[in-house]
């Protein structure tokens, strides 16, 4: 008999009868073509590897339909296996588990895959363009039929989307161990992503998308709201009537034109995707979508005389619209780009001169003449780029690679030393010394309850915690508490979730421990339910980035992946319900070492313990990396956090006087 039910389909697994074939869904936004990079042998590899999921008896059914979507779609999906029921985060006592930690991991899971929430749902990508949960529908299933027979001294191994099965551990050891794109370093080129997850045998996780803490674009509205209002501050200008310009409305970039209205500036984001274009203004995240550049010229002139706070979406190439701009003497403020750079040859970066649909099939049918015209792109944008700069626009990297890209494209980018760009990264500039030195960072949760009104509480908790923090709050980090404060109290009206009841704010080691206690104190009362912790991985210690999150280290360490690998063993043995790290994420493939954590709290004292071991690490390991490379807020931070804590011991560095280098011939 076919299995019906929620729970019953989820504990089946991979069914024993094939259900019927699925077909392609035209209203959804898939994946683009992967480009074909596989020989005819390395094919019958792939395809041998997506078969050895079924029984033998299906093979021949299957083989035929796996190697139709691999010469159509570049990779082998397993469409057919899509579950009938929806997927979303449901309330945590729905589903089918012996682990309630294990429920938890399920409703993560399932949140990113909701349509409302992933970029590419049929395709398992939650975000920028290649961000995957899962390589095809048999590990989802797979995944999800091992949680509901998890108990708590078992832990789930996940390579790179594959469960590799259930071993046993013990209470306090994660439930589950997350993997992705972990290559040999000789191996991780973009064109081995390409490769090796055509074969099924890896993938990119980016870095919530593959470790299940994505909450939909409310992350990023956060963390960019933040960063606007602190290039303003940099540029001692206010956001009232002032022009921040930059592209890309996807899965994390399309939370730009709401920030900026959060912020209260003129925002200008240009798309080049007609279908997430009308998804945005049908969302709210943008106000007006215009499609004709002197239409756009003019509405602006009149956003700038009225000082509006509004978000314009142009429905089309970014390129235009800077060199639109400086023809036409709009001055821009603030410009940034947050394009799927990471991604260039695979839609991350459309090029200028092309329609959507022609750089779709050129994208796949000639991907040298594709990423030959990327380039020339690159190098127009750059060219634009540096014409409004010289007219006192503020331009940052994003963190999306654009000036590395760039640089590698030939485009006029680089400082006069020929080894800087001339241009800094928002985190050199803005993130890194004024948040991450200070340990100040992306710390979320969600209520696993599903209830708005847990989430309600739990904002008056944090926000309850915070204004009582900052009474005695050193003067140092006085602007990001009254920051988050602001935020919190206007989260609800700001009306930011998508998919789960979940909530982001920066908090430094004392905002997150003090915060998690409350509401594992509220969870004994009863007051709410079950919430899940977690951050993005673009925090203070998650993520070694040379031209992100650590690019503003200069001690010389910025290439290295120490932190990164520390904070998710760190984080395994001092309590998280789950842990990842993943090769890729942001900035691209090859290119960054990144990890993340989930940890359940539910009222108990095992929940307190682990809550106050693992938080107080997961911030203060990045901090005494920074505090090493010389940074002064880290050094600030942590010897504060050695005053509170006696059995913190860091060895802080001794400052080289300048004049004595000088001296050197």
């Amino acid at each position: 008999m076919p299995k019906t039910t929620f729970q019953d389909q989820i504990q089946e697994g991979i069914p024993n009868s094939l259900p019927e074939p699925k077909a392609y869904d035209s209203s959804i936004n898939h994946a683009p073509k992967r480009k074909a990079i596989l020989s005819s042998e390395e094919q019958k590899l792939a395809l041998t590897n997506a078969l050895r999921y079924f029984d033998k008896t299906h093979h021949k059914t299957l083989l035929p339909e796996f190697k139709n979507e691999l010469d159509t779609y570049g990779r082998i999906y397993m469409y057919r296996f899509r579950p009938d029921y929806k997927i979303y985060a449901r309330p945590i006592d729905e589903y089918p588990a012996k682990s309630k930690q294990a429920a938890a991991i399920m409703l993560m899971i399932q949140n990113n895959l909701d349509h409302a929430v992933a970029q590419h749902p049929h395709e398992l990508i939650t975000y920028g363009g290649n961000g995957g949960v899962f390589s095809n529908w048999a590990q989802y299933r797979l995944t999800m039929k091992y949680l509901s027979e998890m108990n708590d001294e078992q832990t789930l191994a996940m390579y790179s989307g594959h469960p590799m099965g259930l071993f046993p551990s013990h209470k306090d050891a994660p439930r589950v161990v997350v993997t992705n794109g972990m290559m040999i370093p000789n191996y991780s080129q973009p064109d081995d992503w390409e490769k090796f997850n055509a074969l099924g045998v890896t993938q990119y996780g980016q870095m919530t998308a593959g470790s299940y803490m994505y909450i939909g674009p409310q992350g990023i509205v956060h963390g960019t709201t933040i960063t606007v209002l602190n290039a303003f501050r940099k540029i001692k200008k206010s956001p009232k009537g002032n022009l921040f310009v930059t592209s890309g409305l996807g899965g994390m970039s399309g939370a730009q034109p709401k920030a900026g209205n959060i912020a209260g500036c003129i925002t200008v984001c240009a798309e080049v995707n007609p279908k997430i274009t009308q998804v945005r203004l049908d969302q709210g995240w943008i106000d007006e979508k215009i499609t004709d550049l002197d239409q756009l010229v003019t509405r602006v002139r009149k956003a700038k005389e009225e000082k509006e706070t509004i978000s314009l979406a142009y429905l089309g190439n970014i390129v235009e619209v800077w060199e639109k701009f400086d023809q036409d003497n709009i001055h821009i403020d603030l410009g940034s780009d947050q394009t799927s750079l990471h991604n260039p040859w695979a839609g991350g970066y459309y090029p200028v001169g092309l329609s959507f649909d022609d750089a779709n099939e050129i994208m796949s049918n000639d991907p040298d003449v594709f990423k030959a015209k990327v380039q020339e792109s690159l190098r127009r944008h750059a060219q634009a780029v540096n014409k409004h700069t010289a007219k006192g626009t503020y331009f940052f990297d994003y963190g999306n690679a654009f000036l590395l890209e760039a640089s590698r494209a030939g485009a006029d980018i680089m400082a006069e030393n020929g080894i800087d760009f001339k241009y800094s990264s928002y985190v050199q500039d803005i993130m890194g010394p004024m948040c991450f030195d200070y340990g100040f960072g992306p710390f979320r949760w969600v209520c696993a309850s599903g209830k708005p009104e847990d989430l309600a509480k739990t904002d008056a908790i944090a926000c309850a915690v915070l204004e009582d923090i900052k009474k005695n709050s050193p003067e140092e980090i006085q602007q990001q508490m009254e920051d988050n404060i602001q935020w919190i109290k206007g989260a609800q009206d700001n009306k930011l979730v998508v998919g789960s009841q979940a909530r982001i704010l920066y908090a430094d080691t004392e905002g997150r421990m003090k915060i998690a206690q409350a509401f594992n104190d509220a969870i004994q009362k009863e007051d709410i339910g079950i919430v899940i912790l977690g951050r993005d991985h673009h925090d203070v210690s998650g993520t070694d980035s040379p031209y992100r999150e650590t690019s503003n280290i200069y001690d010389g360490s910025r290439f290295t992946a120490d932190m990164a690998i520390q904070n998710v063993i760190g984080d395994s043995f001092r309590g998280a319900t789950w842990v990842s790290i993943h090769n890729g994420g942001g900035v691209g493939w090859g290119e960054v070492i990144n990890g993340g954590f989930g940890m359940v709290i539910d009222g108990s004292k095992d929940a307190e313990r682990r809550l106050k071991s693992m938080l107080f690490w997961d911030v203060n390991n990045g901090i005494s990396r920074r505090s090493w490379a010389r940074n002064e807020g880290a050094v600030f931070a942590i010897k504060r956090a050695m005053e509170n804590e006696p059995n913190l011991k860091v060895t802080l560095p001794n400052i080289v006087d300048d004049t004595l280098l000088a001296t050197l011939q």
